[in-house]
Parts: structure tokens; C-alpha cells; sequence
């Protein structure tokens, strides 16, 4: 079991952009998908994206074309790059590992905050 953590939030105005960061020790060793989730204030949390260890990426509708999940194997690290961003993007963003049951039982990070407001 690992501790995830990101980084990379922070302060954009709308349209702005931002790269988060995933640092997943042993994810690569363990062929492990991550998913992306945020949590905005008062709401529930929600995935918004994912990559499969083949490299296959998945989005929810709302960040479609505008944010892209990629992964650098050899540095166990998973990045979210979000463009144009709105201000509905403003959360707090998380990942985690799933897959095999060594992937399933990791832990999310604290979260990096990404707020976007003028």
C-alpha cells in the first residue's frame, strides 16, 4: 500500500491553464490504471478521467477535449493536463491507482486544489 500524492494546483483565470501531477509509487511495476477524480465545494466527489496501463484514456463529457491524461511509466508519475479551463473546475483534484488488488488498495492523496476565478 502507497501514498499517493499530487501536486500541481492552483490559482488560473477562466481559459487558463494548469498541469496536475500524480505521483503513484510502484504503479508502473504493478500495471496499474489511475483515475483522476475532483471534489468541489458542497458537491460529491466526481471521476473525471482515466488511463488504462495499455494507455487508453477516458473523460467525462464536461472536460472532453479540453483536458488530457498521460503517463511517464519510467517515473511512476500520471499528469492531468487541463486547458481552457472554467470556472465549474474549480475543486480539489485527487488520483488514485485501481486495477489488480495491490492497485485497489492504495490510498488518494491529499489533493491539490485548482481554483479558477478572475
Amino acid at each position: 500500500q502507497v501514498q499517493l500524492a499530487e501536486s500541481g494546483g492552483g490559482l488560473v483565470p477562466p481559459g487558463g491553464s494548469l498541469r496536475l501531477s500524480c505521483t503513484a509509487p510502484g504503479f508502473s511495476s504493478n500495471a496499474c490504471h489511475i483515475r483522476w477524480d475532483r471534489q468541489a465545494a458542497g458537491k460529491q466527489r466526481e471521476w473525471v478521467s482515466l488511463i488504462l496501463f495499455s494507455g487508453r484514456t477516458a473523460y467525462i463529457d464536461p472536460v472532453k477535449d479540453r483536458f488530457t491524461i498521460s503517463a511517464d511509466k519510467g517515473k511512476d508519475t500520471v499528469y492531468l493536463q487541463m486547458d481552457s479551463l472554467k470556472a465549474e473546475d474549480t475543486a480539489i483534484y485527487f488520483c488514485n491507482t485501481f486495477g489488480s488488488d495491490w492497485c485497489n488498495r492504495n490510498n488518494f492523496g491529499q489533493g491539490t486544489q485548482v481554483t479558477v476565478s478572475s
